[in-house]
């Protein structure tokens, strides 16, 4: 590709919401945090340091006898969103509002993490009596 010469017309969508492609084997529920694995196939939150939090499930989608690719999860990315906090030396507290978040499962996030065995959930935006209120970008 060249450097433009000219004024061009630059295809844009607003960001909110987005699909992606379902690992194999996986099923990910309405609600729960969707993640992006190495491959690029969307899975679940869970405990890794691989994952890469794209964003909340708009829906359940099933893919548990699938192959990877072969349904795709929708998911949404604007505004903040409630999750579960997690306990002990890792609870979310008001002084974290800021900070990134760790992800623990699907629905738990957590303060730190975990000395290396957690990817980043998101950023805290506040933390109430329920949970914590992140957002992914």
């Amino acid at each position: 590709m060249t450097a433009a010469i000219a004024d061009r017309d630059t295809t844009r969508r607003d960001g909110h919401k987005g699909a992606a492609p379902m690992a194999a084997a996986t099923k990910i529920y309405g609600g729960t945090i969707v993640c992006l694995n190495a491959a690029g196939t969307a899975t679940k939150g869970a405990t890794s340091t691989t994952l890469k939090a794209v964003g909340v499930a708009e829906m359940t989608v099933d893919n548990s006898a699938g192959s990877a690719g072969d349904v795709v999860v929708p998911y949404r990315r604007d505004g903040w969103f409630r999750f579960d906090n997690s306990g002990g030396a890792d609870a979310i507290a008001l002084a974290d509002v800021g900070a990134d978040c760790y992800l623990v499962d699907d629905s738990t996030v957590a303060k730190t993490s975990g000395t290396n065995t957690r990817s980043v959930a998101g950023k805290v935006r506040d933390v109430d009596a329920i949970g914590v209120w992140i957002s992914f970008n």
